[in-house]
């Protein structure tokens, strides 16, 4: 089985499907983390972010390991463990250089179908990003476009605020601008043909793992001739 989940920022997607994996005894695929290795690895080399040639280059060539354990999650890229850095907030101001790449995209698209299929044998995967159910896994047996309002999003994300780790005006620029920014190559704020869409404003995180679990296990029972 294969589940995609996609939204803005904020909305919990990541969260969400790793509990959902957890839930179901799935794989997980967290695809905005590839696009923050690739920005971190151009970041690093010191690349013009805006040299798309260069950056799309750097995307191909980049030894990239990603687990995809709902229960012990890394990232490697090159041989260095960037999961906490590839979080910090002066990469998120500019990951949506690499997103909005489109060929970046297509590098990225190529291996995330790779994992998908690696884990078919083992049950099954929850994928989260922008475009998983219209792009990367049309083929989904269930896709969820999982929204928010823009208060509870930033409410989220707020937790980082309190730490310290990001100021109000990060946190506003990871979510407003990045939303404005991505749209213009992903439209994952509009439900694709048979997706279902679970607005997660008033809900807990395990309400919405509930709920998909759910929808997951009706899909699966669909799929049973």
């Amino acid at each position: 089985m294969i589940i995609a989940v996609d939204g803005p920022s904020g909305s919990g997607k990541s969260s969400t499907a790793r509990g959902v994996a957890t839930r179901l005894g799935l794989r997980y695929l967290d695809t905005g983390a590839m696009y923050r290795a690739v920005t971190w690895s151009a970041v690093e080399r010191g690349l013009d972010l805006d040299d798309t040639e260069a950056v799309a280059e750097r995307a191909r060539e980049l030894r990239l390991e990603l687990s995809t354990d709902p229960a012990d999650q890394f990232v490697v890229a090159d041989g260095t463990d960037v999961a906490a850095a590839i979080r910090a907030p002066e990469l998120s101001a500019v990951v949506s250089k690499i997103a909005t790449n489109l060929q970046v995209r297509e590098e990225l698209i190529r291996r995330q179908r790779a994992i998908i299929d690696a884990a078919q044998p083992t049950g099954g995967i929850v994928v989260e990003g922008r475009d998983i159910a219209t792009v990367v896994a049309p083929q989904a047996e269930l896709k969820v476009l999982l929204t928010a309002d823009q208060s509870a999003r930033m409410a989220r994300r707020g937790a980082e605020l309190a730490a310290g780790s990001v100021t109000a005006e990060q946190l506003r620029d990871q979510i407003v601008r990045r939303d404005a920014d991505d749209a213009t190559v992903s439209e994952f704020q509009v439900a694709s043909d048979g997706a279902v869409t679970i607005d997660s404003t008033y809900l807990s995180l395990d309400e919405v793992i509930d709920a998909i679990s759910r929808l997951a296990k009706e899909a699966e029972t669909r799929e049973v001739p």
